[in-house]
């Protein structure tokens, strides 16, 4: 008899470092114990995996919870709900809540909220200001957080940091990678006119590419020259991604599924103001451009973005309606159909939503699939033909912008430290979520 392990995931083709292989996983204590042909070994449970992919957890790395302040719209229990229902193991949660999360009291309070009530693991985002720029370097170290948040251009929430003497003294003051909403404030406030009542496809001709090309290049000047590492959120326009490449040596990229996947004018005239977005989508110029970055490397992960409005308020006549999609929960079959109609490979999505952000924010025990780690799992289907419906969405607003949309490539399973939390669109376990951890940031031990 071999080694004997708590859980064993069976004959399933293991996506991982060592490429992709039929192989057997051996759980112990929450973490990986070993990879291979476990076939002699016992376990307390053994889950067959057979026709199945096992990938590493999922990370989103961009979601808005909204809680504390809009729990009618969705609360950490309720998104992580969608999370995990979605294949989603661990999230990145955004600091524009009411109160915004600008404080060691708030960051504690969002982790008290979350520990016991969120099904994933989870890590929170300090929001920016004028105001608290002094102490970013002691609040991104706290317990629970994953960086610095910082909107160059007004979105959802009061959080603005628009001229170059905040932006320079926000970077003055971090040592860790921060992650920026990138566009124009004073653009945005010279063109507001250019929205016409009741048409949301001006949407995109007032928040033009240009305001997001000029963001990107202040943002970048003001980096470089200051040494620090930055992550650009949701790039959405042909015109960042020079710049992005010629500033690699600092900078990151994250794009989104709906800026891959929907284009103008067609999303707008299908789905209203249910597809507006900041930054929004745009033309089928900007996507095509968007998924050659991916496919030379210069995409580093996928964040959902999801930032879930109710219909009522969405079903106000532009501009009184909000930005903002669900898409926590759409995120793996919407990428997995990307992946079955061949615009990227299974390893290149693990990348970008595994080992990606582990690699740029340095996660401890996450992202990969490797002995030591923890015994996060997306077990997927990849050949599962299913239709994204309405009925399907866990988050509370209640809707997806991908209703009625067939897709190839479902999450059947979805395990956290080695607790199966959701098996073939049921929720099966307690909610287990704790805080994740931070190589840059750990405690040191006796």
């Amino acid at each position: 008899m071999g080694s004997t392990f708590d859980i064993l995931l069976a004959g399933g083709t293991v996506v991982n470092h060592a490429g992709m292989a039929v192989a057997d996983i051996g759980i112990r204590d929450g973490r990986i114990a070993a990879i291979g042909d476990l076939d002699g070994s016992a376990a307390v449970e053994i889950i067959d995996c057979s026709h199945l992919h096992v990938l590493p957890g999922v990370i989103d790395t961009q979601v808005h919870f909204r809680e504390p302040g809009g729990e009618a719209k969705e609360d950490l229990e309720s998104g992580s709900r969608a999370a995990v229902l979605g294949g989603v193991t661990a999230v990145f949660e955004m600091p524009n809540t009411a109160p915004a999360t600008t404080t060691a009291e708030a960051v504690a309070g969002k982790v008290a909220r979350a520990r016991g009530r969120m099904f994933c693991d989870f890590a929170f985002y300090v929001g920016a200001t004028a105001q608290n720029a002094a102490m970013l370097g002691e609040l991104e170290r706290l317990e629970g957080v994953c960086g610095v948040k910082v909107f160059m251009g007004s979105s959802t929430g009061d959080l603005l940091v628009a001229d170059d003497a905040a932006l320079a003294d926000v970077l003055a003051h971090i040592h860790r990678r921060a992650a920026f909403h990138s566009e124009d404030e004073e653009r945005l406030r010279a063109r507001k006119d250019l929205r016409a009542a009741g048409d949301v496809l001006s949407h995109p001709l007032w928040r033009d590419e240009e305001a997001a090309v000029a963001s990107t290049r202040r943002l970048l000047h003001l980096a470089g020259k200051a040494g620090k590492r930055i992550h650009v959120l949701h790039v959405s326009t042909a015109g960042e991604l020079p710049l992005l490449q010629a500033a690699r040596d600092f900078a990151s990229v994250e794009v989104t599924p709906h800026h891959l996947t929907l284009a103008a004018p067609e999303c707008y005239e299908r789905l209203g103001t249910l597809a507006q977005m900041n930054p929004p989508v745009r033309s089928a110029r900007h996507r095509a451009a968007l998924w050659e970055a991916l496919n030379c490397g210069l995409v580093d992960v996928l964040g959902s973005d999801h930032a879930p409005h109710l219909l009522a308020e969405k079903g106000r006549a532009y501009p009184a309606s909000p930005s903002g999609m669900p898409g926590v929960q759409t995120l793996v079959p919407v990428m997995l159909d990307h992946v079955n109609a061949g615009r990227l490979s299974l390893q290149r999505f693990v990348d970008l939503v595994c080992e990606g952000p582990h690699r740029l924010f340095q996660i401890a025990g996450k992202g990969r699939i490797a002995a030591g780690y923890d015994a996060d799992f997306t077990i997927i289907d990849l050949k599962a033909r299913r239709t994204i419906r309405n009925g399907w969405i866990a988050s509370r607003c209640g809707w997806t912008p991908y209703d009625g949309m067939t897709v190839t490539g479902w999450p059947v399973g979805t395990m956290v430290r080695g607790r199966r939390v959701m098996w073939e669109d049921e929720i099966i376990g307690e909610a287990c979520g704790a805080p994740m951890r931070f190589m840059e940031t750990l405690e040191k031990t006796q």
